[in-house]
């Protein structure tokens, strides 16, 4: 791992050499490759906390396997893929979680029969705990915390927060710093030339907005019908315990009816924008 370099930061403690991107896969931490290939932003590492290949959105990880990873190995920039594995040295998956036989685990922000969302841990547990434990293990501590950007703009600064996620690390938003907007991100990709990557997610997550669900209705059937037999699933499992239903939209239906074939949907405000705010997800 190599001696690591230390310097005094302003507040008086130690900050060591460790700076790394949070990376998504979506628009706002694709452009910040792109800075950091250009030299505009100070970060040579990049980890991609992976909730798993049967769990995240397969668009996000063609791009990444595509054009992410050639274009950060050509800049000599370091994107590592990161899995979450347990103490027995097995990698569970979000999904895997979900479906387990017997679970009654509940990670995503379902929504329950009143529309609001459940509590969540599948952002904690598969994110912000797996690049935690990476940066602990190459070498990051209370006394000497790494740095980690998020990729939240300046469009989204409502998600924007400076709580310390965890001891040894230190926040920081490059994009809010450089001033930049998601339209801005997508210039600086296009560019680049690399092509804009799509939103990136779990292909499953309830906080889609209601047209991202059209969307993927109409053009990837294969997956949401994936999503509404896990939202079936978890019902099943629901019924057993004599709960309620639990959906994957504020609608109150299932899936397959809150979501109708063949109806178009206008884009509409949908307070589930302003509910995934840590920014460790859809970045």
């Amino acid at each position: 791992m190599g001696v690591l370099a230390l310097r005094r930061c302003e507040g008086g403690h130690t900050v060591n050499s460790i700076r790394s991107i949070s990376y998504g896969g979506g628009v706002q931490s694709t452009a910040l490759l792109v800075l950091a290939a250009q030299k505009r932003i100070d970060f040579r590492l990049f980890l991609m906390a992976n909730v798993g290949d049967d769990s995240e959105s397969p668009a996000t990880l063609r791009y990444i396997e595509e054009y992410a990873r050639p274009f950060a190995a050509e800049h000599g920039i370091e994107l590592v893929t990161l899995d979450r594995v347990k103490r027995d040295g097995t990698t569970e998956t979000l999904l895997g979680r979900l479906t387990r036989e017997g679970s009654r685990s509940l990670p995503i922000p379902v929504r329950m029969s009143n529309g609001a969302p459940g509590t969540r841990s599948c952002t904690a547990d598969f994110k912000i705990k797996v690049i935690a434990k990476e940066l602990k293990r190459r070498g990051a501590t209370a006394a000497a915390p790494a740095t980690i950007g998020i990729g939240i703009s300046v469009d989204e600064i409502h998600r924007a927060n400076n709580r310390r996620t965890e001891p040894h690390e230190l926040i920081t938003y490059p994009l809010l710093d450089l001033g930049l907007r998601r339209t801005d991100c997508a210039r600086i990709i296009r560019e680049a030339g690399l092509p804009v990557p799509p939103k990136s997610s779990c292909y499953f997550c309830p906080f889609h907005r209601p047209e991202t669900w059209h969307d993927m209705r109409r053009n990837e059937p294969d997956l949401f019908e994936k999503s509404c037999q896990l939202e079936d699933l978890l019902n099943e499992r629901r019924d057993e315990l004599g709960k309620d239903h639990v959906f994957f939209t504020r609608f109150g239906r299932p899936l397959r009816e809150a979501i109708p074939d063949g109806v178009d949907l206008l884009p509409m405000f949908d307070e589930a924008d302003g509910l995934c705010d840590s920014g460790w997800c859809m970045t």
